[in-house]
């Protein structure tokens, strides 16, 4: 059997920069000169230009999925979004392609991506039935997500707002741990985060909750909006307000955490930007980090002590998504789709799908797999069960197909910086906020049409 392996700790996985099309702006114009995928049959053999990341997609794999498949030949492109958009600008894209489900909206709505509905109905591997409710994010009815055909898989996922705790941290400063099953409130949350923190000589020694903050704002701040039963958008997903309660109180959470010293911030990182370095040198008692950060601690006795909870509460709805869903998605002018398909089952469903299931690294795709997820040593027992409770509380973020979710983080960030520093209150930050999001939104809804 070939398994997924990953060849080192994977420490910026639920980076979230959008559909590949969304990148950085509104929307990314169109790119010229672009490459062309060299996509062809040589001799009778169908050669499928792959874009994925080699420590996702193995060369063990790959060689793996050849055998099986006679005929077929990969042609591993590293995934790079600039190059991706040149590829599909000139109507060369890659047969194979990796994105997140949530930010798949904008692909979507400009019909770039194939719709999977006619493969799924025919497989015999890779069903309906089976895909988690992870994969609704990337449907798409022609007006949001949720409902409508499947225009991509996910390989794994994670419910991002879930805790990660050392309890020897926090027997050191006579905390009690958290419940493996009833939530804390964000206030709550905040408030053992600095019982936790501990400063010397002007210095932070440990750190009492860290948020990942480099990685993501619009997500845990969407969540909280929907914990409040608010939402981050309107019904045709072309305007925001953050001028509600609801979003207020999330970003005045966001400012007192900063201002309160407890974690990581853009005003004030950690050096590699992600939690990871820091909470496995035992410098930080809490990280808000899914369930594949279990991962990283299978082969460290000395993190034993770890232990995972349920996402945190604003509000009475209880809810805990994903910020990403990473997966596969074909595009709509790809040249080979049904060699493809024959590897998005392998890939899904397959030797590399077991592998990764059982390794940790995130929660599978498919309800079939969720009894491979390790359960050897006991924090893999806890956090197995802890998440498995938490699945009931899954719920889609909002995705709009007119703004990229990397837009919205640091426009977000830009504007919690200075209601951090005191140079806007909160009214008038979420205010200019609402504004300048909405000056956008209206820009991505004009070059979609």
């Amino acid at each position: 059997m070939v398994k997924a392996y990953r060849s080192v700790p994977i420490s910026r996985r639920r980076v979230l920069a959008g559909s590949a099309l969304a990148a950085g702006g509104v929307l990314a114009a169109p790119l010229l000169g672009a490459c062309d995928a060299g996509t062809s049959k040589s001799g009778g053999a169908v050669t499928l230009t792959v874009m994925y990341k080699n420590n996702e997609l193995t060369k063990e794999q790959i060689a793996d999925f050849e055998a099986k498949n006679a005929g077929i030949k990969i042609d591993f492109v590293e995934f790079d979004t600039t190059r991706l958009n040149a590829m599909l600008a000139s109507g060369s894209p890659p047969d194979f392609v990796r994105g997140a489900a949530v930010g798949s909206a904008n692909t979507n709505a400009r019909g770039l991506a194939t719709n999977l509905d006619p493969y799924l109905d025919k497989s015999s591997v890779l069903k309906k039935s089976d895909l988690l409710g992870v994969n609704d994010s990337f449907r798409w009815d022609g007006k949001q997500i949720g409902r409508g055909p499947y225009y991509g898989i996910t390989k794994d996922w994670s419910q991002d707002a879930t805790l990660w705790y050392n309890k020897a941290l926090f027997d050191a400063a006579k905390v009690p741990h958290l419940s493996a099953s009833e939530p804390v409130t964000y206030d709550q949350l905040l408030d053992i985060g600095k019982r936790l923190t501990v400063k010397a000589g002007g210095k932070t020694q440990v750190y009492g909750l860290g948020l990942e903050w480099a990685w993501n704002l619009w997500g845990p701040i969407s969540m909280m909006i929907v914990q409040q039963g608010a939402t981050l958008y309107n019904a045709d997903l072309t305007q925001t307000d953050l001028t509600t309660a609801a979003a207020k109180r999330a970003l005045q959470w966001y400012v007192d955490f900063a201002q309160a010293g407890v974690g990581p911030t853009s005003l004030d990182p950690v050096p590699d930007g992600a939690d990871l370095s820091t909470f496995m040198a035992k410098r930080m008692a809490i990280t808000q980090d899914g369930y594949w950060y279990g991962g990283n601690f299978a082969a460290d006795d000395a993190l034993k002590t770890v232990k995972m909870a349920p996402a945190p509460t604003m509000g009475d709805t209880r809810a805990n998504p994903t910020y990403g869903g990473q997966g596969w998605w074909i595009p709509a002018k790809a040249k080979n789709k049904d060699a493809a398909w024959k590897l998005m089952e392998y890939y899904m469903a397959g030797p590399p799908a077991e592998g990764r299931a059982s390794s940790g690294w995130g929660l599978p795709g498919l309800k079939s797999l969720m009894d491979k997820l390790p359960q050897d040593q006991p924090f893999q027992q806890a956090a197995y069960t802890t998440a498995q409770n938490e699945l009931q509380f899954n719920v889609p973020l909002p995705d709009s197909p007119y703004i990229a979710t990397e837009m919205l983080n640091t426009t977000i960030d830009k504007y919690l910086q200075r209601a951090i520093k005191k140079e806007l209150t909160v009214d008038e930050a979420t205010a200019a906020l609402t504004d300048e999001l909405n000056d956008a939104l209206q820009q991505g809804k004009d070059q979609i049409g």
